[in-house]
């Protein structure tokens, strides 16, 4: 049975859009935050303490699905309140831990219980289950993602256009892979590689959270798996020198404070996706690659940064198809189980294939 009203829980950038979004696909939105967006919007806005049980439960009592747009520290409070009210539950989180949580509550839910919808995790799993599915047999999945500033100052290259709380989580802890077969946990900001998109250099690194559950669902059936971040070159180094040189490891809310200061976003931005995929067709080894370069764009009418408008687009086109019925509407959806082609048709989907 399809559903009509989503509450989406937190309006900064990449939430406000959602809503639009979600909005302009035809859905009752309702958005909430602690203090109202200045940007008018079409869709009721209302403010709530977010924090509170009590609150969030009253709040969503009258709609059938709800978007947490939050800080990860509070997805679980949000989850727990969708599960005892039967409703569907998404997320943006690249948090393991809180991911974990949410995979235990989806073994009893009602509703269709969705953790890390965002780019990556998120999108990029989307596309790099389409390779797997292309090979007879899927030997390696390379996923390598990025957000960075087209023009770049500085020696780190960088901007802080993303939560400063989820980049130094994904910094500082340990990543999953598969390799050789073996799952392991490996450290963050290592295991670097150079690779050119567009004919423009880059690095990429082991960073938290990419994965989603790919290692969970491919163990057994595909020998590799990793996630690597994407920087201009020199990056690595410099944020290794940071964190565990100063210790900057050990005052991560400082740490965070610090590198947005000194880092704030910028509105030309550009984010990368590189997912490689290696393996046989009919006996013979091949190698299939998406590569893209994704740029700001003008949607729902305004100028989006590029970071935006990909993580927005991502979680609104999995909710668009589980309205649609397309998804299953219970327990865990899995990235890495929805159809690229299908996500590519929805309204907000088709942004990427543009």
């Amino acid at each position: 049975m399809s559903f009509e009203r989503v509450a989406v829980l937190g309006l900064g950038k990449v939430g406000l859009l959602a809503a639009t979004f979600l909005h302009e696909a035809g859905l009752q939105v309702v958005g909430l935050d602690v203090r109202m967006p200045r940007t008018a919007t079409e869709f009721t806005v209302r403010t709530a303490d977010l924090t509170s049980v009590a609150d969030v439960r009253a709040e969503l009592a009258d709609v059938e699905a709800v978007l947490s747009c939050l800080p990860y520290h509070l997805n679980r409070l949000i989850a727990e309140v969708a599960h005892e009210l039967g409703i569907h539950y998404f997320d943006l989180t690249e948090d393991v831990g809180t991911t974990a949580e949410i995979v235990e509550l989806s073994a009893t839910s009602a509703g269709v219980m969705a953790p890390q919808c965002g780019l990556a995790p998120g999108f990029v799993a989307i596309v790099g289950a389409s390779l797997i599915d292309s090979f007879d047999v899927c030997r390696s999945v390379r996923m390598r993602v990025g957000a960075l500033p087209q023009h770049p100052t500085g020696q780190l290259g960088y901007a802080f256009n993303w939560s400063p709380e989820g980049v130094v989580n994904e910094y500082l802890n340990d990543c999953q892979v598969l390799e050789e077969g073996v799952r392991k946990w490996v450290s963050a900001m290592e295991w670097r590689e150079t690779l050119y998109i567009h004919g423009t250099q880059l690095e990429a690194f082991t960073t938290s959270g990419g994965l989603g559950t790919m290692c969970d669902t491919y163990e057994g059936r595909v020998a590799n798996i990793d996630y690597k971040t994407i920087r201009y070159p020199g990056h690595m180094d410099l944020m290794n020198f940071f964190f565990h040189e100063l210790l900057m490891r050990e005052r991560r809310e400082v740490a965070g404070e610090i590198l947005t200061n000194a880092k704030p976003p910028v509105t030309d931005d550009v984010v990368y996706v590189h997912v490689s995929a290696e393996g046989h067709v009919d006996g013979h080894l091949r190698r299939s690659e998406f590569v893209r370069a994704y740029r700001p764009k003008d949607v729902a009418g305004m100028h989006r940064t590029a970071i935006a408008w990909t993580t927005a687009g991502s979680v609104a086109g999995v909710i668009e198809l589980v309205r649609d019925g397309v998804l299953p509407r219970r327990g865990l959806l899995k990235q890495e189980h929805i159809p690229l082609d299908a996500f590519l048709r929805t309204a907000t989907g088709r942004l990427f294939a543009e």
